[in-house]
């Protein structure tokens, strides 16, 4: 092991070694789709339903999330890095933003993206300030899941990847 210096960029590195799951947030704020790509997704609790996700504090899907009544949670599959790398776009144009990405919306209208491996609405229980960013909590309302055996995305090492074949 090599001892790195307490910087961003280093932090960054070795957090980085942690491979994740990768998902896109969404919500609606006055009238507007609002989605952002995470890799901070996790399950809080299980009494009650509980998730969460990290925002930044300067992002515009903060803002709209403080507007909104809730999120949802689309968990990627493998072989859509080119969604996660759209969500994930700094200054992407709101209008239209989901016109070449399958979708359909829940029971709230918020969008679910239709290739998802599960999904998982949620209504906004509270925003903590840690930081540059905020951590948000939902409870859980509806989830679903896929019926196929898709692998996920994940991302590792600043990159995106798939499972290894068996």
């Amino acid at each position: 092991m090599r001892e790195l210096p307490l910087d961003a960029h280093a932090f960054r590195t070795a957090s980085g070694r942690y491979a994740t799951g990768v998902a896109i947030v969404t919500t609606v704020a006055e009238g507007m789709d609002h989605a952002m790509t995470t890799n901070s997704f996790a399950s809080l609790s299980l009494d009650p339903l509980l998730t969460l996700f990290c925002v930044e504090q300067s992002s515009r899907f903060h803002e709209a999330l403080k507007a909104s009544r809730g999120f949802c949670v689309s968990i990627l599959p493998e072989g859509t890095e080119q969604t996660a790398r759209w969500f994930s776009l700094r200054g992407r144009p709101l209008t239209d933003q989901f016109a070449q990405v399958p979708h359909l919306r829940s029971e709230h209208g918020v969008p679910l993206i239709a290739d998802a491996l599960g999904w998982i609405e949620c209504r906004t229980d509270s925003m903590v300030s840690a930081g540059d960013h905020d951590i948000v909590i939902g409870a859980v309302e509806r989830m679903a899941v896929a019926e196929d055996e898709a692998a996920p995305l994940l991302f590792w090492k600043g990159r995106f990847h798939g499972l290894p074949s068996s």
